[in-house]
């Protein structure tokens, strides 16, 4: 048993089981892996060395490709998560063992996504990805002892963004938009549903008699139902039709039994429309109607704010926005100021005494005791 040198970092090299074993330091300093080796020696000794074949047999590649197959397939955005698999495949390296995933290697990954100029929230999306993996591949696969992203700080994000659209820059930007992303951006104003939710709603979830959409897997991979008001009853019906029916370059109308796949938003061929596409579409249209400092999320700002504008109870706001925690639908209170009006008007009630009378005293004892 000892230590040799791969690159930089000092590696375990022993046998475990019957079978040999290499294993990272994470340490560049040989004096602070000699201490590592040391524990690593005891654990042996004692039956207590943690690290499992199954750790050493199975690879990064097959570690993503189940996470992707078993847990990704539940959610509505599941091209995110395809993205942040293909990015964290490309560094960590298909054939790596889960073991050989340490900290150190998973800071120097945090570190590359800042180095690219990604924001604190995607590299942080970046790191939860990796850490649920890791996650169930320790409680529900036995795959691995330990979470290594669990010793990773997550970056600070900046949630104090406050963005939404006037009703002038609404105008504005509808008519820049094409006919497909316009009916996305009213449908975003209309329910507050995310981009990801939009793209994966299928006519499963509508019902038009009820006059509501259902989200099958949201954000939290809860089922959550939005009502719909006129506005967006009427773009229902109107892409209900388009769903039944398309324009042949002959003119002829033929009759279709259903979009080829059952989405609500589809593209003009009936396939699933790309986030990539409709982000870089989104830009074009608000660059055309001189729009900045805008994201397509911030339709859904624009949403919430709205209702607390108009003296929506926080408590309704919650529920449509889908947020678990009140906390997180906190951040809009201060658009409805008129809420807390009624607890400084009470004030008004309270008037000060300008005379103070002792019952009991008369004549020149009342004015003594007059102020």
């Amino acid at each position: 048993m000892g230590l040799y040198r791969r690159g930089k970092v000092w590696w375990m090299n022993f046998t475990y089981q019957g079978q040999q074993v290499r294993a990272s330091t994470g340490q560049t300093d040989k004096r602070a892996a000699e201490l590592i080796l040391g524990d690593t020696r005891r654990q042996l000794r004692d039956g207590a060395y943690r690290i499992t074949l199954e750790e050493r047999n199975r690879t990064f590649r097959e570690l993503m490709e189940r996470f992707l197959s078993e847990h990704v397939t539940k959610k509505a955005s599941q091209r995110s998560y395809i993205g942040y698999a293909k990015r964290l495949r490309g560094f960590f390296g298909d054939g790596t063992p889960l073991a050989d995933i340490t900290p150190r290697l998973i800071v120097e990954y945090k570190n590359q996504l800042s180095a690219d100029e990604l924001a604190p929230a995607s590299v942080n999306r970046h790191l939860a990805t990796l850490k649920k993996a890791f996650s169930l591949a320790v409680r529900e696969w036995e795959w691995c002892q330990r979470n290594p992203v669990l010793s990773v700080s997550m970056e600070r994000e900046n949630n104090g963004r406050d963005r939404w659209l006037t009703v002038e820059e609404e105008s504005r930007l509808l008519a820049a938009c094409a006919p497909w992303l316009q009916d996305i951006v009213q449908f975003a104003l209309g329910t507050g549903m995310r981009m990801g939710e939009i793209l994966s709603l299928s006519w499963r979830g509508v019902d038009l008699t009820r006059r509501t959409v259902m989200l099958f897997h949201s954000k939290n991979g809860e089922r959550r139902t939005i009502p719909l008001n006129q506005t967006m009853l009427s773009l229902m019906k109107a892409k209900k039709d388009e769903a039944h029916f398309m324009k042949q370059p002959t003119g002829n109308l033929i009759a279709l039994r259903e979009n080829s796949c059952g989405l609500v938003f589809k593209s003009k061929v009936g396939t699933p429309i790309e986030s990539g596409h409709l982000r870089r579409s989104f830009r074009l249209a608000l660059k055309k109607a001189g729009i900045e400092n805008f994201h397509f999320h911030d339709l859904r700002h624009t949403f919430a704010t709205r209702l607390v504008q108009a003296g929506v109870e926080l408590y309704k706001v919650q529920r449509l926005l889908g947020h678990k925690s009140p906390m997180m639908t906190q951040r809009y209170a201060h658009h409805y100021p008129e809420s807390l009006r009624d607890g400084v008007e009470i004030l008004d009630r309270i008037k000060p005494t300008s005379q103070i009378i002792t019952v009991g005293l008369v004549g020149s004892e009342v004015e003594a005791a007059s102020c």
